[in-house]
């Protein structure tokens, strides 16, 4: 994940190997006349090792587990969207590397996936994303108290490593990456011998085979997440300990005005659009421009751009995204806490000076001097904005691509009829929609997909002659849903990176000799997310601490042979606050019985 942003609701399996569908207990209400407390669980088929220890540690202090499991994400989300639990097994991989990316989202009334409606929370998030240092480590101590220990909107079970499995009897594993944020990057990988790099399919992994959009700013999932990061270019990248840098971005340069509300961008001009033609992708000769960044980063913000926008609330922060032209203002505005201007900072190692800024991408010329350069203004100061341009759903598309898509009335917008960009329907082997017209900006393009894998093909038109010309010509991405099924085949050479190896299996891959083990820590939190609506545990926070207080880290980490580590919250991994989650049998007690004579 980590995109990779990824909210990703795991799963429940039955005692007994049964399904549920539907619950036939309402949430908290003693069901069996014993007096236990009734909760329902929520998920997919794929978290039983979690699932088991939850349920386990949740019956030894007195409740009654009731389970819902669907067989998939698209059935999960009708029922979560009916209400139909109590409690979701819930994972959350900041893929920004910033702390206000790990709640915004998740936590803040409206946002993309909270269903938590809180003003004291919603105060606390914004103002720690205007702080830093110790500032910021104190008012997200603040919000951890709120959100986990005062209201117990979720229980955090454990954060997760990273694990990665190369075949590197086929595959350089020095050339595969493995970023703690940012996802898997593909341009960089290249085969043993070079010499298959043109002609040798990389087989890479991704469980989910439903996507979700390939319009980046319609989906951030791990049906996506990869796919659209190396699809679209960004203004700014994530290294592999998250610090924001220009390098492998549309951006020679960038640059924060004093006062951190102003950042700058001068853009390349060796980046074109990729299309597909007769299942092969062609090189547009559209440049990637100014004006595509501004249509672009203009949607992201805007919930109304498209028909169930997702990742809007993660460009809340940006005001205005223009093309600067006066090279003055670029002289004249300095770098926060320095003395050097932005003009200093930005002409850095270009391949020629500046001799003018462009606004018309047809007037764009780096040989000849001629650049042109994005301002994007923050109405607060909020550093924090660079990390989410880094987001996949920061991707440079086509301005002229989309537009001459998306015709239809986003308020009047009918699924059933009306083809949006990036829909999967259309580039899906079989569909009665299929016709490719995506456009890429990033290294790789998608080609067609079905069941079994997508295909994806090098960008012809992508920093040709550059370090980060993509190495390998053509990339299938495998949809292997178990993840034990997803080890067999990179043991037997059928895919040749599992990015996510079990930490139960790592000594399977330390044993084999034509593995890899790839590690790395991770922005990875495991939680339970409870139901803030329309059910008893809904109403009380005493019954929703009862939980809280059930939770047995130390339980996780012993059953993960120490490849865990504890959580307060999603920010854990970014954010030390000294705060820790201790079981308690006791507490339970004592919120069970204030949640009974509360009644």
């Amino acid at each position: 994940m980590k995109k990779r942003l990824l909210f990703l609701v795991i799963t429940v399996l039955a005692l007994a190997g049964c399904v549920q569908t539907k619950t036939d207990v309402e949430g908290g209400k003693d069901s069996k006349g014993d007096g236990k407390s009734s909760i329902e669980l929520l998920g997919m088929a794929s978290g039983e090792e979690d699932m088991n220890i939850v349920r386990d540690q949740l019956v030894k202090n007195g409740f009654d587990v009731k389970l819902n499991i669907q067989p998939d994400y698209g059935s999960f989300s009708a029922q979560k969207e009916a209400g139909n639990y109590d409690i979701a097994l819930s994972s959350w991989t900041t893929v920004t590397g910033n702390p206000d990316y790990a709640v915004r989202g998740l936590f803040k009334t409206g946002g993309d996936y909270s269903v938590v409606a809180d003003s004291n929370l919603d105060a606390l998030i914004d103002e720690a994303s205007t702080l830093t240092g110790d500032e910021a480590i104190a008012k997200y101590k603040d919000l951890e108290e709120r959100l986990v220990f005062d209201q117990a909107y979720i229980a955090p079970l454990y954060i997760s490593n990273k694990y990665q499995g190369i075949y590197s009897e086929l595959v350089n594993p020095k050339s595969v990456l493995l970023p703690k944020s940012r996802a898997q990057v593909w341009e960089n990988i290249e085969f043993n011998d070079t010499s298959l790099n043109s002609t040798e399919t990389l087989i890479l992994h991704q469980t989910l085979d439903s996507l979700t959009s390939l319009d980046p700013i319609k989906g951030n999932d791990g049906s996506i997440n990869t796919l659209n990061t190396n699809m679209y270019v960004r203004l700014v990248n994530l290294t592999d300990t998250d610090k924001v840098v220009s390098d492998g971005s549309l951006s020679y340069n960038h640059a924060i005005a004093d006062g951190n509300q102003e950042y700058y961008f001068i853009l390349r001009d060796d980046i074109h659009f990729a299309a597909v033609k007769d299942g092969a992708a062609v090189d547009t000769g559209e440049l990637v421009s100014a004006e595509d960044v501004v249509f672009s980063l203009n949607r992201a913000k805007d919930s109304k751009s498209v028909p169930d926008h997702r990742t809007y609330s993660i460009h809340e922060n940006i005001e205005t995204v223009e093309t600067v032209t006066d090279l003055t203002e670029l002289q004249n505005k300095k770098v926060a806490g320095s003395d050097k201007s932005i003009l200093d900072v930005l002409t850095q190692n270009l391949p020629t000076t500046i001799a003018q800024l462009v606004k018309d991408k047809d007037a764009v010329s780096n040989a000849s001097g001629a650049y042109q350069v994005v301002k994007i203004t923050t109405p607060t100061p909020f550093p924090q904005v660079l990390n989410y341009l880094a987001h996949q759903s920061g991707g440079i598309v086509s301005e002229k691509q989309v537009t001459s898509i998306n015709t239809f009335d986003v308020a009047n917008y009918n699924p059933d009829k009306d083809i949006a960009y990036g829909d999967q329907a259309t580039i899906t082997e079989g569909s009665a929609t299929y016709n490719n017209q995506l456009y890429a900006s990033g290294p790789y393009i998608l080609v067609q997909k079905n069941d079994y894998e997508a295909q994806f093909v090098k960008n012809p038109a992508y920093r040709v002659g550059s370090e980060y010309e993509p190495k390998i010509a053509k990339i299938n991405v495998r949809f292997i849903a178990d993840n034990d099924s997803a080890l067999s085949a990179l043991r037997n050479g059928e895919i040749h990176v599992l990015q996510a190896v079990p930490e139960t299996k790592l000594d399977i891959v330390k044993s084999d000799a034509k593995l890899t083990l790839n590690t790395a820590d991770s922005n990875a939190v495991t939680y339970l997310q409870m139901n803030t609506s329309g059910r008893a545990f809904s109403k009380s926070a005493d019954l929703r601490k009862a939980i809280l207080y059930s939770i047995n880290q130390d339980e996780f980490i012993s059953y993960y042979q120490g490849n865990k580590k504890p959580a307060v919250s999603t920010v854990s991994p970014l954010v030390n606050t000294g705060l820790k989650l201790e079981a308690d049998s006791e507490k339970v007690k004592e919120f069970l019985q204030a949640a009974n004579d509360a009644k």
